[in-house]
């Protein structure tokens, strides 16, 4: 069900969020707004991967850009820092029969997810390393 929330802003930041709004290709204000409050939110308690506290248990998604012929599956595979749920490969994406993008659901505290997120960004031929974390769930939810 949904419920109508009001706040009072200035006409300048009011005529900027329907810019911001139109930028980030939202169709629909209240979306782009509960969007915006939610990854703030996260922000604001867990913060980004190399800033977080390294106790704290996330799961999230490893994206691995890196050419074609390399091997990089077998060192997130083979940690045992991390628990790996889900693993993608693809190759010869595009235009390029050289790329290949592998992205692996993983699980585990923020310092070992760091560890092996740096560990990759300084393999041989890996061309970019990315960290989508999962959004914040309230405990037990299902």
């Amino acid at each position: 069900m949904s419920q109508i929330i009001s706040f009072s802003a200035d006409s300048g930041f009011a005529t900027d969020l329907e810019s911001l709004i139109e930028k980030a290709g939202y169709a629909n204000r209240s979306r782009f707004l509960r969007d915006a409050a939610l990854f703030f939110s996260e922000m604001k308690q867990r913060g980004e991967l190399m800033n977080m506290d390294g106790n704290l248990v996330i799961e999230g998604h490893l994206v691995v850009h890196y050419e074609h012929g390399s091997d990089q599956k077998l060192m997130v595979s083979r940690t045992g820092s991390i628990e790996v749920a889900a693993y993608h490969h693809s190759s010869r994406l595009g235009h390029s029969c050289h790329l290949c993008v592998d992205v692996i659901h993983v699980k585990g505290t923020a310092g070992d997810i760091r560890e092996v997120y740096e560990k990759l960004q300084n393999t041989p031929n890996v061309d970019k390393v990315s960290f989508t974390i999962a959004p914040l769930r309230q405990e037990d939810c299902c």
